[in-house]
């Protein structure tokens, strides 16, 4: 799709935005190792993909809570109380800041007339939280998320929703993540895709290949613009 097409952006929030980093640090405070948020985040979206190919829907903190109540007591040595654990964990959401290119590129875009939006997998109130603490909320049209369409993405109702909130066609947005499977879901649904790597080299062949690749957010915007 050339970028000229591109009328809206659409931005996956969860590691795409936000450095979900200092999650990592909760998952210390609270004695358990800071690699068990990889497998705790990867079961966070397998539990909720799994939901909406059931044809059922369950909020991001529900599954995310119901995943660390899950895996904590399972570690070897771990004890304390589940339910307060993961809710230190989960108060971390509300703190997080954005990635160092975040700023930059976001201006750049919304300067160069580009209509922003955001839609996760996650909570649109901390959406919020998130970018005003960034100095970038006037910057966004619009921040939604799954919870009006009732699917989480990579399902194409959740895509159709973001593109029919703002009122263009398919063809006409782009999102842009750092996951694949989210890069593969909007292509299939029609958008384009633009992938920021992030240091990831190489991007899975069995996917829709990207319609922009770029390192973070500051080159994407430099490619566009």
């Amino acid at each position: 799709m050339p970028s000229q097409n591109a009328q809206v952006l659409v931005f996956d929030v969860n590691e795409t935005l936000s450095d979900m980093g200092p999650l990592r640090t909760r998952l210390e405070e609270i004695g358990a190792p800071p690699h068990l948020f990889s497998v705790w985040f990867a079961g966070v979206l397998r539990d909720g993909f799994a939901l909406t190919a059931a044809g059922a829907y369950a909020d991001f903190p529900d599954v995310a809570r119901d995943g660390l109540r899950a895996l904590l007591p399972s570690l070897p040595g771990w004890s304390g109380d589940a339910e307060e654990a993961a809710r230190h964990v989960l108060d971390g959401f509300a703190e997080l800041e954005v990635h160092p290119d975040v700023p930059d590129g976001v201006r750049t875009l919304h300067g160069a007339g580009f209509r922003l939006v955001t839609m996760t997998n996650g909570r649109s109130a901390l959406t919020e939280r998130l970018l005003t603490r960034a100095g970038l909320l006037d910057c966004f049209e619009a921040l939604l998320d799954v919870s009006g369409p009732r699917r989480w993405k990579p399902a194409h109702a959740a895509y159709r929703y973001a593109v029919d909130q703002m009122g263009v066609r398919a063809d006409q947005a782009v999102l842009v993540a750092v996951h694949p499977w989210d890069i593969d879901g909007a292509q299939r649904a029609g958008l384009g895709g633009a992938w920021l790597r992030r240091g990831v080299p190489t991007y899975p062949e069995v996917m829709l290949s990207p319609t922009y690749t770029a390192e973070d957010l500051r080159e994407l915007a430099a490619a566009l613009t």
